[in-house]
């Protein structure tokens, strides 16, 4: 559901369907590992995680990535100016990943 979708990416997401805390994507340490979990069956990750990177939103975890992550991602990469055309390319190495995680 990138661009030209109708909906917006975060209303069809796992941690918005109510049965997850407000802040249970904005932990410390090992809870992350459960955060992160809620991501990797989510339909919309790779929306999430690109809007996490292009906004480079400094805290919690988006598209399964955690900020310390998501600060390496972008240090490695700091050429890429948008996440979105860069995650469609790469769709399948990042479910291979998460299947690992």
């Amino acid at each position: 559901m990138f661009p030209g979708q109708d909906a917006h990416w975060t209303a069809e997401a796992s941690c918005g369907s109510g049965k997850l805390a407000p802040d249970a994507l904005f932990v410390e340490g090992s809870a992350q590992r459960e955060a992160r979990s809620v991501c990797f069956a989510c339909p919309v990750r790779l929306e999430c995680l690109a809007d996490a990177l292009d906004s480079r939103m400094d805290f919690g975890v988006w598209g399964g990535m955690t900020e310390r992550e998501r600060r390496a991602l972008l240090r490695r990469r700091p050429d890429v100016t948008s996440w979105r055309d860069e995650l469609v390319d790469v769709e399948p190495t990042l479910a291979a990943l998460s299947a690992r995680a």
